[in-house]
Formats: C-alpha cells, sequence, structure tokens
C-alpha cells in the first residue's frame, strides 16, 4: 500500500476577476486576515489560520465566465464549519450582505451533514458543509 506523500492543501490559487471585491468576501463577511499583497502581479492573499488563498487579479477583459458544466477547472471550494449554528449563520450573515446564494443550508444526500453554495464576487462557486458530528 502507497502512503501519500502529501499532507492536505498548503494554499489554493484563484484567478478573480474582481481582485479587491473577492479578497472583502473572504476578510469582512468571514472573518480571514490579508497575509500580503503583491501589487505587480496583482494578488492578495488571505487565511483562514488553515488554508491560503492566492487570488489573482485576471487579465482578461472582459473576464471569461466559468459554466462549471461546460469547462475544465474549479468548481467549486468547500469550507467546513464546525456547527450546525455556524452554517446557518454564515447563511444569514451573507444572505443580508448581498450575496448570491445558490441554495440555502439542506441536508446533503440524507445527511446528517448539511451545506450551502453560495457566489462570491467574481462569481467563483463557494460551499460551506458541517459534517452533522
Amino acid at each position: 500500500m502507497n502512503t501519500p506523500v502529501t499532507k492536505g492543501i498548503h494554499h489554493l490559487g484563484l484567478t478573480v476577476s474582481k481582485l479587491e471585491e473577492s479578497a472583502n468576501f473572504f476578510i469582512s463577511l468571514l472573518g480571514w486576515k490579508e497575509v500580503r499583497r503583491n501589487p505587480e502581479y496583482p494578488a492578495i492573499y488571505v487565511s483562514d489560520g488553515s488554508i491560503m488563498l492566492s487570488l489573482w487579479a485576471s487579465r482578461a477583459q472582459p473576464p471569461n465566465p466559468f459554466n462549471k458544466d461546460k469547462n475544465v477547472g474549479l468548481h467549486h471550494v468547500a469550507f467546513q464549519v464546525e456547527s450546525e449554528a455556524d452554517l446557518n449563520g454564515i447563511y444569514t450573515k451573507l444572505k443580508n450582505s448581498g450575496v448570491p446564494i445558490e441554495f440555502a443550508p439542506e441536508l446533503l444526500g440524507k445527511g446528517p451533514a448539511k451545506h450551502m453554495m453560495c457566489f462570491e464576487p467574481s462569481e467563483i462557486r463557494v460551499e460551506f458543509i458541517w459534517l452533522g458530528k
């Protein structure tokens, strides 16, 4: 049996069409911290203390929107939350902030896990999941 040589995700790089707005989604709405900026690239790096996202500004004008059913690439990114209350709280905060919601918290399959899906400002699908333990 092979033992994995990798130990989880260090960071995930996302190309975004709205750099400042996308960074603000993670910082202001989710409580993440800005790690650093690279104005030459341009990029903003944000972290929740466990994972870092590298947000790079798209140079395509207008940017090409991603179609989850037709394009190869990131379908969505999913973040785990600790409790059902956290999941419901994120949903309420995002909805009240005008974030487009694809679906509200619901059972994942037959449960007990629950999840919800939204779109951050650059229209990347973001899922939040509570494992129901």
